[in-house]
C-alpha cells in the first residue's frame, strides 16, 4: 500500500468520527426580547426617543445602537438619537448561558417647519429662504404680457401654503411671481 492511500485513510477516519456517538452540545436557549416602545415603522417629530421593553432573564444585558441600557426587573429603556429621515435602531439582549437575542425596527424622524413668508421677496432671494429651510420652491410666472417691461425685480405675489403653517421638510411651496402684482 501507497503512504499517499494511508494518509487519505487516517483523513476519513479522522473526518468521520471513528467510534464517536456523542451527541452535538445542546443549542443555549436564547434569551426573551421583547419591544414595548416604539412600534416598528413609527412616525416621530422629536430629536430623540425612548426605546423601552421587556428581557428576561431579568439580568440580561441590553444594548441599543450599540449603547447600554438601563435594566431593572427585567425591562429596559434607553434614549436614542435619531437623524432626520428614516432610522434603524437595532436592539440586543444577552446574559450568562443565553443565545443572544437581537432585533431590529424602523422609526421616521419627520421633522416639521413653518412655512416663511416669502411675499415681496425677491425671486431669488424666496429661493435660498426656501432652500434653508428644506423646503422646494416651485414658480409660477405671472403679470401678463406687459410686466417684462416694468422696471422693478421679479418678487414673490402670491404662495401656498400660506406664511406660518407646520410642513414636512422636503415640502412644495408654490409661488406667483411677477415685476408688478
Amino acid at each position: 500500500m501507497r503512504l499517499g492511500t494511508l494518509i487519505a485513510a487516517g483523513c476519513t477516519c479522522a473526518l468521520v468520527g471513528c467510534g464517536g456517538d456523542e451527541p452535538p452540545p445542546p443549542r443555549e436557549k436564547p434569551v426573551q426580547l421583547e419591544i414595548s416602545a416604539p412600534a416598528d415603522t413609527a412616525l416621530v417629530q422629536s430629536a430623540s426617543m425612548l426605546v423601552s421593553g421587556r428581557v428576561s432573564p431579568a439580568g440580561a444585558r441590553v444594548r441599543v445602537q450599540g449603547r447600554a441600557a438601563r435594566v431593572s426587573g427585567g425591562t429596559f429603556s434607553a434614549e436614542v438619537k435619531l437623524a432626520q429621515g428614516p432610522n434603524v435602531i437595532d436592539v440586543a439582549a444577552m446574559a450568562r448561558g443565553r443565545a443572544v437575542a437581537l432585533t431590529a425596527f424602523r422609526v421616521t424622524r419627520e421633522e416639521r417647519v413653518a412655512v416663511p413668508d416669502l411675499v415681496g421677496l425677491a425671486a431669488d432671494d424666496a429661493a435660498r429662504e426656501a432652500e434653508r429651510l428644506d423646503l422646494k420652491l416651485e414658480s409660477e410666472r405671472g403679470g401678463g404680457f406687459l410686466d417684462s417691461l416694468v422696471p422693478r425685480r421679479i418678487a414673490v405675489c402670491e404662495q401656498s401654503p400660506r406664511p406660518g403653517r407646520q410642513v414636512r421638510r422636503g415640502t412644495t411651496v408654490s409661488v406667483l411671481v411677477a415685476r408688478s402684482c
